[in-house]
């Protein structure tokens, strides 16, 4: 057997503890798969007296992680501390620089700085590993980087943050209002005290930036990416969806065309007949289209420490084998520069709820607003009557560009007799 893989880790939080202890109840099983053993050899974290069920009296502490990735005896790091810049950033580009392997559940670094540290790391002939960056547990890096090498990849979606889509799932179930089921989510540890990463759209943005770059081969561009959250969505919308025949999901979208790439997060319908429709609580679920194996499907846990450890390990596993990839599938420098495609570029149906006055003429204003953009109606749903009073008024568009849909409801907006902010919500016919 070769010499110990020595691993230094910096972050011992949630996902480090869980790599503490898969290491240590597999090591056997890992040391017979790889053909050395792995051997933590530094942990740096901010208090050293949390009992962590793990014995680390041999491994060496630091209280300032650079140091540990700067360490001679450290072949590689995992980083584990989060965040796209100040310490996650330097200590994983003092490991590159010197020579050692990162492995990283680091998504928003990789998102910002993913390109640069990509380049380090073939400077310096090491490994930028992160398996554990996108849907926690679910191989889908992996799956698109080597299991589709042979496919030209055209699109990726995928339900990407598992707070958002327990959301949405108790919504639909139980009749309640956002605000009621994020807060149950805080107590049951699916949502942070400051959910704002999540229901905002911003942890599936950081990545889908990730799974863009590696479907298309492209260069990372977070700042492309348009992104809306979940905060707008009611339990009224959630029951009209049902109606027509939709579930709400928070989706990723990537799509590659002659225009260029779009890349988009947004609440989307999708038929209840589509695959990702059934995926709910608090599952991920990526979808790639290939031109060779068409349509694949990946399904799985994306958050907690379980699964994202098993995903930091796997990719230890890749680093023990000797097998070192190009981090996002293709050398840094042939990653292209690719046009961003404008979100008003998109092209598809809407589902579109007004809070009107119900009075005779309204609705014509409505349909007048949408024919002045060219905008055609498919259905339209309106319940009960409610004289002088505000009602929900529901319709749904045949597909129009997205510039269209956007100027028509500006117009909408300016009718007396809108009361509220129209509500719009894409639909996505997978």
């Amino acid at each position: 057997m070769t010499a110990p893989l020595r691993i230094g880790i910096a972050g011992l939080g949630t996902v480090g503890g869980g790599v503490l202890k898969v290491l240590e109840r597999h090591a056997e099983l890992l040391a017979g798969r790889t053909g050395r053993r792995m051997v933590v050899t530094a942990v740096s974290a901010r208090t050293r007296s949390r009992d962590r069920g793990v014995d680390l009296s041999a491994a060496r502490w630091y209280e300032d992680a650079v140091a540990l990735a700067a360490d001679p005896d450290v072949d590689v790091v995992v980083e584990l501390i989060g965040g796209s810049e100040g310490v996650a950033r330097e200590v994983c580009e003092t490991a590159l620089s010197r020579g050692k392997h990162v492995v990283t559940a680091n998504k928003a670094l990789l998102a910002i700085h993913g390109t640069g540290l990509a380049r380090l790391a073939e400077e310096n002939g090491v490994a930028l590993s992160f398996e554990a960056a996108v849907a926690g547990g679910i191989p889908v890096i992996k799956g698109l980087r080597e299991g589709l090498a042979a496919n030209c990849v055209t699109e990726v979606h995928g339900i990407l943050n598992g707070t958002c889509n327990y959301i949405l799932t108790e919504m639909r179930e139980t009749g309640r209002e956002f605000g009621d089921v994020l807060a149950e989510a805080q107590k049951l540890g699916y949502a942070e005290a400051d959910p704002s990463f999540d229901i905002d759209g911003v942890d599936a943005a950081h990545k889908l930036a990730i799974l863009t770059s590696v479907a298309f081969g492209c260069a990372v561009d977070f700042d492309a990416v348009h992104i809306e959250g979940i905060r707008h969505i009611s339990a009224l919308d959630i029951e009209y969806a049902s109606e027509l025949g939709f579930r709400i999901k928070l989706l990723g979208i990537a799509r590659r065309s002659d225009g260029g790439v779009e890349q988009r997060v947004h609440p989307a319908m999708v038929p209840v007949s589509s695959p990702i429709a059934t995926v709910d609580g608090v599952f991920n679920a990526v979808v790639a289209e290939g031109d060779f194996v068409e349509r694949v499907t990946f399904v799985g846990r994306g958050a907690g420490a379980g699964p994202t450890a098993s995903a930091v390990v796997a990719d230890l596993v890749d680093i023990a084998r000797g097998r070192v990839s190009h981090a996002f599938g293709v050398p840094s420098g042939r990653l292209e520069s690719v046009r961003a495609a404008p979100p008003e570029e998109r092209r598809g149906a809407y589902y579109l709820r007004l809070m009107v006055v119900d009075r005779p003429g309204v609705i014509a204003e409505v349909a007048a607003a949408l024919r002045d953009e060219n905008v055609s109606m498919e259905s339209f749903l309106q319940r009960g009557r409610a004289p002088g009073e505000a009602v929900p008024v529901v319709l749904t568009t045949h597909d129009t560009d997205e510039a269209s849909m956007q100027r028509a409801l500006a117009s909408l907006s300016r009718l007396e007799a809108i009361l509220e902010a129209p509500r719009l919500i894409r639909i996505e016919r997978f």
